[in-house]
């Protein structure tokens, strides 16, 4: 193994009901646990999103409506979800801007409080695109040289995703084999939240990226307008975007 790990590393991958991180719900998640001394395991849930899988959705993915009927909601296997990454660092294929913050959502609203902090991400697709510019089956081939079968089915996906991780950290002299300087690398962008809506400037404030406050601090507008805060939190925004604005909102106090 080219990585190398102090702690766990969760590489995992999602299928969903669709792309709208705040709205969508996930149908399948594989969770893949690399050990730092190389050892595995991997899961497999199936989830009735309590929601009807768009016809276009399961034509991607090969899972509808009849396939999870019986299965476990998200909030049944949440502890489970829980118990397996806690302790370690995350990791995927486009997860960065996908699959961490649609799987933050479904944790906050099972009531598990996922903190970003404490965790290191890895995106190999940024990687990759930095790199290589194409996508998971051409980098299987590209890396590791295979062809990526029953691609869009959450466990192909999350085994051929380390498998190019790894192949990318053995290639490149130039990409780090730790996961702390790794996520650096493949991160693109820094925000304070998931959804990329609250970014910093370049004093490290948390700042608007969007509406008619953009650009300025989040912290100086809840102070000259602390209805705006209220109108954030019942407005259709991200879970996790809400809970990094009540943390600003309650320091603004002071």
């Amino acid at each position: 193994m080219n990585l190398k790990l102090h702690k766990p590393l969760c590489i995992f991958d999602l299928e969903t009901t669709g792309t709208n991180i705040g709205k969508d719900r996930i149908v399948e998640i594989c969770i893949l646990k690399v050990n730092p001394d190389a050892s595995r395991e991997s899961k497999t849930w199936r989830v009735n999103p309590e929601m009807p899988i768009p016809k276009e959705c399961s034509e991607i993915h090969g899972i509808y409506d009849e396939d999870i009927k019986d299965a476990p909601t998200f909030r049944e296997i949440a502890p489970k979800v829980m118990e397996m990454i806690t302790g370690a660092d995350l990791g995927g294929f486009n997860s960065n801007r996908f699959d961490v913050p649609l799987l933050a959502e479904e944790l906050l609203r099972a009531d598990f409080d996922f903190d970003l902090n404490k965790f290191k991400l890895v995106d190999a697709q940024t990687i990759f695109f930095k790199k290589e510019p194409r996508n998971l089956a051409a980098a299987y081939q590209f890396y590791c040289g295979k062809t990526l079968e029953n691609a869009h089915s959450a466990e192909a996906d999350v085994m051929a995703t380390f498998e190019v991780l790894d192949a990318q950290v053995g290639k490149y002299d130039d990409v780090p084999n730790e996961i702390g300087d790794l996520s650096n690398f493949s991160s693109q962008n820094k925000y304070a939240d998931l959804a990329g809506m609250i970014h910093f400037n370049e004093k490290g404030e948390e700042i608007f990226a969007f509406g008619k406050y953009k650009g300025q601090t989040v912290k100086s507008v809840f102070q000259k307008d602390l209805g705006y805060y209220g109108w954030l939190q019942n407005a259709e925004f991200p879970l996790y975007t809400k809970k990094v604005f009540t943390k600003i909102q309650l320091s603004s106090r002071f």
